[in-house]
């Protein structure tokens, strides 16, 4: 018996037992679904360098828009293209870009996402914040005694976890 066939006539099978289903009903629909796990079966002949459809239709540059963004090679449509989703097409970042045209430092991020990302980063001021660190560590280095091991010791944190009593 085709394999098909078989299949074809579990899922009428695991019909039958969910509604009251005439011999009619239940041959009709077996042929109707072994044809159509046939024709999904067989595989799809491509033109060479033909590209999918759904990807034909989104040029690199355009595949990043103001609130999603579009993968060029599977075609799923989010708001920013991780590295793990690219993990999944074998590719990195740089690797993805390089492949499809984008410039080099192209966030693969919807516009609205990068410049929501970019005004919390001016609001932060992360710069500001380092300038004023490196600027107090040396002055605090030269407040404390010059006493060596001895003071760094007596000042460092057990290891592990401590002990019950």
């Amino acid at each position: 018996m085709d394999d098909m066939f078989k299949e074809a006539l579990e899922l009428v099978k695991a019909q039958a037992t969910v509604r009251a289903m005439t011999a009619e009903e239940m041959t009709a629909m077996v042929g109707t679904l072994a044809k159509s796990l046939q024709a999904l079966s067989q595989p799809v002949v491509e033109p060479a360098g033909a590209v999918p459809a759904a990807i034909a239709k989104v040029d690199a540059a355009k595949s990043i828009r103001e609130t999603a963004v579009t993968c060029l090679e599977c075609g799923k449509v989010c708001k920013i293209i991780t590295g793990k989703h690219l993990a999944l097409h074998g590719l990195d970042a740089d690797t993805y870009r390089e492949k499809w045209g984008l410039k080099k430092g192209t966030p693969l991020a919807c516009k609205a996402l990068a410049r929501a990302r970019r005004k919390k980063m001016k609001e932060m001021q992360l710069w500001e914040r380092r300038k004023s660190a490196a600027g107090a560590k040396p002055k605090a280095d030269e407040a404390a005694p010059a006493t060596g091991k001895v003071a760094k010791a007596a000042t460092a944190k057990p290891k592990g976890r401590p002990k019950k009593a």
